[in-house]
């Protein structure tokens, strides 16, 4: 029995899968693999990779907080915010990292000290998902821009 995948952001569907053999998803309290027959489970999720598997293929995200929900053949993940590993501009990231380090390193107002950490977070973690991606390399899956119908 596949498992269906659908990841949806404010912004609207990013991807959706039919036919995946496994989930696996940054829940807050560790990564939590989901394979068919999975138990029923809504958690929450924190910042890291959330990565679907479909034979030999795989799409990797990044994603930024949310929650998931999990019911018999179905993952549904409901996101802060979260983008595809193949459009993470790395060379983008890593000044925006920069530009983080950089504020924090100044000793920036006590009421930005937050988002600026949440900014080099988010940085950090678009660059080291999207490398560990580039680094496996192999087929992806497909996202829902795509027309090709795979």
């Amino acid at each position: 029995m596949p498992i269906h995948v659908e990841i949806v952001t404010q912004e609207g569907k990013l991807f959706e899968e039919r036919e995946a053999d496994m989930v696996i998803v940054p829940a807050t309290e560790g990564v939590m693999g989901v394979l068919p027959h999975h138990a029923p489970v809504l958690t929450t999720m924190g910042f890291g990779e959330l990565l679907v598997k479909k034979g030999n293929a795989q799409e990797s995200f990044v994603i930024y907080g949310g929650i998931v929900e999990v019911r018999p053949g179905r993952v549904t993940v409901l996101a802060d915010t979260a983008e595809s590993t193949a459009t993470v501009d790395i060379l983008k990231a890593e000044e925006a990292r920069t530009r983080a380090q950089d504020l924090m390193r100044s000793g920036p107002p006590h009421e930005k000290e937050y988002s600026i950490a949440q900014d080099l977070r988010r940085a950090e973690i678009a660059i080291n998902v999207a490398r560990k991606q580039r680094n496996r390399g192999g087929i992806q899956i497909r996202t829902v821009a795509d027309d090709s119908g795979n």
